[in-house]
């Protein structure tokens, strides 16, 4: 990445570590982070459900949760 974009190892790591701390804050915060042309992270709720344990096969209940999403962008495509 460094090489790409014409920078020192250094400064490259130290914008990269802002880039990942911002998205990582939005994220926190509940904001949807958008790359265009590459893609959109949202984090979403998992509602609680009930689940069977693998080993005993008794029901648990599964709480809630926070999860972490992401749509790719229309650019991003492989062919």
């Amino acid at each position: 990445m460094a090489a790409e974009a014409e920078m020192t190892q250094a400064d490259c790591r130290k914008v990269l570590d802002a880039f990942t701390a911002l998205v990582i804050r939005a994220l926190q915060e509940g904001d949807k982070v958008s790359l265009v042309g590459f893609g959109t992270f949202v984090v979403t709720e998992r509602a609680a459900h009930v689940g069977v344990h693998p080993v005993t096969k008794e029901k648990i209940v599964i709480p809630a949760k926070k999860t972490l999403k992401f749509k790719p962008g229309a650019e991003l495509t492989f062919e």
